[in-house]
């Protein structure tokens, strides 16, 4: 029976202070003598409702734990098209559980499993040198003359000072992973004793968290370096949440406005550039001392760096074709002509490529991502053009890096083969600015004469034997020769 706040009142009053005895309250407020009791004794009072949560007895604690093993399984599969519904399991639990309740029942207990674990955080406290957070994310940078490029920003964040690193790569893949790992290590001056990365492929070959077996080349790696790989739980960003916030803080403080770049390697400098700002300048709220101070002692508890550096580029063979190009993933790079024919190895980083014959470099390209490319340096092909001029403004490498104005230029002037060689022999080795810096050099050039040099001595001869012959002294010509 539920009373007023001032029938409360009154039954207190009167039991407590007037002394009246409870069947006369009861009697007086016309009130159950029970409600009255209740009342009296304090146990509760007016308006106090209790909480009212009951689970149908078909909500077993079998069919509890059956719901919570389809809701792992679901963490654990990154396509949420497949994903248990609250109808699906329900379908389970008729067919493999013998389930006789309702489905709505099963709904309400989905809902509330999915709900189960609050947003609430564990504060951690991590040792110098104990680990490093390690995360990629995506930015837009304007490089090479303004072109709007896509980069992946690797961002690492050592967990006891809070001190970051961040580089920019053009793919996400296997080399920048490994690259942007050594860099950091490098830039902090020492190996943390664990990395903390998530699950993706570009580290894990299958499995997550605990159970996640690390691709062969991370593997190595951390052999190398000595360092721990821990792989973070399926969906908790929150247990790398230093540097899961580090890819969010370096987009909005060192990408805006969006920066302009001559090249990713200058855009590289600007970040590493902010990076030290960052630590010569800033402490962390709720650290005790500034990031400067910290990094120290993070370096302390490190590990030293190996004595060489882990080599992280991949490695393929090819002969060089009759182009003088080796092919690598669809696309073709170019070598000096002399070595056609040749087997040469192909070592490739995430933003160059190297080539090898003999053990000995003989050319480096920037990486092309995409398929069926072609990077040509000029200055390999110059020894074949210069026997072959009148293939010059047709070569593809000199299409290939000569801008079109200079090529305009080539095609519209009446330049000798000797002059074409000069200028793409000056392109070659100090870069089109220097022709622009001499053009006029070259556009005054004076048109030579050929000049012939004749060598043979031609011996005069006397003809006056002929004026005889014409004047009918035939024989004494016959005579005289």
């Amino acid at each position: 029976m539920c009373i007023t706040m001032e029938e409360y009142a009154a039954i207190r009053q009167k039991y407590l202070i007037d002394g009246i005895s409870q069947r006369k309250i009861a009697k007086e407020l016309g009130i159950s003598r029970n409600t009255v009791a209740k009342y009296c004794k304090g146990d509760t009072y007016a308006g106090l409702r209790a909480d009212y949560c009951r689970d149908a007895t078909v909500m077993t604690q079998d069919v509890v734990q059956f719901v919570d093993e389809c809701l792992l399984e679901d963490s654990l599969e990154s396509n949420k098209k497949q994903h248990h519904t609250s109808r699906r399991i329900y379908q389970r639990l008729v067919e493999e559980k013998g389930f006789t309740g309702a489905e709505s029942s099963v709904r309400r207990l989905v809902s509330r499993r999915r709900k189960n674990l609050p947003h609430a955080f564990v504060p951690l406290d991590f040792k110098p040198g104990d680990a490093m957070q390690i995360d990629f994310g995506e930015a837009y940078a304007y490089l090479n003359e303004g072109n709007r490029t896509k980069v992946y920003l690797f961002c690492a964040r050592l967990s006891y000072s809070c001190a970051p690193f961040v580089v920019c790569f053009r793919k996400q893949n296997t080399e920048a992973f490994l690259e942007g790992i050594v860099l950091a290590m490098e830039f902090f001056g020492g190996v943390a004793r664990r990395i903390i990365f998530d699950n993706a492929r570009v580290a894990v070959k299958e499995g997550a968290g605990k159970m996640a077996i690390p691709q062969e080349s991370y593997a190595a790696l951390s052999a190398h370096y000595c360092f721990r790989m821990d792989f973070c739980n399926v969906r908790s960003g929150n247990e790398k949440g230093l540097v899961e916030n580090l890819v969010g803080w370096a987009r909005r403080n060192l990408l805006v406005p969006v920066p302009r770049a001559d090249s990713l390697e200058k855009l590289n400098l600007m970040l590493r550039a902010s990076c030290e700002t960052y630590i010569a300048s800033h402490q962390v709220v709720g650290k005790p001392a500034p990031v400067a101070s910290m990094l120290e002692e993070d370096r302390q508890g490190m590990l030293p760096l190996p004595g060489i550096a882990y080599d992280t580029r991949i490695t393929d063979t090819a002969r060089v074709s009759a182009f003088a190009t080796t092919r690598f993933q669809t696309n073709d790079y170019s070598v000096p002509v002399e070595h056609v024919g040749q087997e040469a190895t192909i070592k490739a980083s995430a933003e160059n490529v190297s080539i090898y014959v003999a053990g000995k470099e003989i050319a480096k390209h920037r990486r092309q991502y995409g398929k069926h490319r072609q990077s040509l340096a000029l200055a390999h092909y110059l020894p074949l053009l210069e026997k072959r001029p009148r293939s010059i403004l047709q070569a593809r490498p000199v299409r290939q890096n000569l801008s079109g104005a200079l090529l305009h230029i080539l095609e519209t002037t009446e330049f000798k083969a000797r002059d074409l060689m000069d200028i793409l022999t000056l392109c070659a080795t100090k870069g089109e600015d220097a022709f622009w810096k001499n053009e006029l050099e070259f556009l005054e050039r004076p048109v030579r004469s050929p000049i012939i040099e004749d060598h043979v001595q031609v011996e005069a001869v006397d003809l006056s034997c002929y004026d005889t012959l014409i004047q009918g002294g035939g024989t004494a010509c016959r005579m005289q020769a």
